[in-house]
């Protein structure tokens, strides 16, 4: 498989995985789209320009679409305030923290481990500053914004938030580390690149 053969294959997959969880966003299973974010950054580096653009409209799209089925005007909804366009700096934190790990990476090690969960951890925690402060010190739905609230609300969703990214970019870089011990190289992370 040619190196876009498998960056194309990546982008599917990560469309069909944000699309699945991002339009049953109210259902059990969590939305994906930090770690989509996060993968595409890693996987997607040298495709960055359109990659990530791409990934922003689907996520806005299916937006649009599970509240429109609600049969609510999209910018009447309690999600959509003046910060959703926050949302395209939060995600680039989360694609961004993917890169910054690809240009570090040179194979499944202790090293990249710690790498991989400093990204993730340092990520999660501006993606979040930028999506939830956004929201909280922008929406109508905050009557009395306070920095303590704020503080608060972003301590009680950081984890949260953190755990539902590892959920899904665990078993990637579980399947990384894999891969690379079957294979014997570093060859499928650098085929992506």
């Amino acid at each position: 498989m040619t190196s876009n053969s498998h960056r194309a294959l990546v982008l599917f997959l990560l469309a069909l995985l944000m699309a699945g969880t991002r339009l049953n966003h109210f259902a059990v299973v969590p939305d994906a789209s930090w770690a989509v974010f996060f993968i595409g950054g890693f996987y997607l580096r040298s495709w960055t320009r359109w990659a990530f653009p791409a990934l922003m409209a689907l996520a806005v799209l299916a937006d649009w679409v599970v509240i429109s089925h609600q049969g609510l005007a999209f910018w009447n909804h309690y999600c959509v305030s003046p910060a959703y366009g926050c949302l395209v700096p939060a995600y680039l934190a989360m694609w961004m923290g993917g890169r910054w790990l690809n240009h570090r990476y040179t194979s499944a090690s202790l090293k990249a481990l710690g790498s991989f969960a400093l990204a993730l951890v340092a990520s999660v925690a501006v993606c979040h500053l930028i999506a939830q402060g956004g929201f909280y010190w922008t929406s109508a739905n905050v009557v009395e914004p306070s920095f303590a609230g704020w503080l608060k609300n972003y301590s009680d969703w950081l984890l949260p938030y953190l755990g539902t990214v590892a959920l899904y970019t665990v078993p990637v870089a579980l399947l990384q580390w894999g891969t690379e011990q079957f294979s014997g190289t570093a060859d499928s992370h650098h085929a992506t690149r």
